[in-house]
């Protein structure tokens, strides 16, 4: 399996306890959904190897306390820290025709209701809650909150993100990326 054809799932945390649990980080949107799992895919120094689980307890606020396999004491759990999990795509559920997943929109045309076709999606961000898609639009990375009310919907088949932008919001971005050309001359 390979990075293209997975998503990541989350990441190892911290150890818990003394005999090779380990607290993990759910970085999706239903834990619940990922409750049965069988294995994972760690990285490893860049290649996904294939964890079997024998434990997963749920826990609040996306976590979940996992022992795997063949890992059995605290010095194995503690090696694992920081860890990112993988699962392959095809074990992500069916969206509606216009919703997607944030790995599938890289690369899609931004098009405006208004202003029409703007850039290119290079990146989803998600920050403190807030989830931010990464368009570069005239040289400048500007960043579109994924709100229902501006990210309006996916057209795979076209490979374009229709978006209806808050006003000023692609000025904002401009001004700031002209003013950091610009450095101040130096008063004598």
């Amino acid at each position: 399996m390979t990075h293209d054809s997975s998503f990541l799932l989350g990441y190892i945390v911290r150890t818990h306890g003394t005999t090779g649990d380990v607290v993990i980080f759910l970085d999706v949107d239903y834990p619940e959904d990922y409750e049965d799992l069988d294995s994972v895919y760690f990285d490893i120094r860049g290649d996904l190897v294939p964890y079997f689980i024998e434990r997963f307890n749920l826990q609040k606020q996306a976590k979940a306390i996992v022992r795997f396999e063949d890992v059995n004491t605290i010095e194995k759990a503690q090696a694992l820290v920081g860890t990112s999990l993988y699962l392959p795509l095809d074990s992500l559920a069916e969206l509606e025709e216009e919703e997607f997943y944030y790995h599938e929109i890289k690369g899609y045309t931004v098009v405006d209701e208004v202003q029409g076709e703007l850039g290119i999606v290079r990146e989803v961000y998600s920050l403190n809650g807030q989830d931010l898609i990464s368009m570069e639009y005239q040289g400048v990375e500007v960043l579109i909150p994924t709100a229902e009310d501006i990210v309006l919907k996916a057209d795979k088949e076209n490979k374009k993100l229709l978006v209806n932008l808050p006003e000023g919001l692609l000025e904002v971005y401009l001004e700031n990326g002209s003013d950091s050309d610009n450095t101040p001359d130096d008063a004598d």
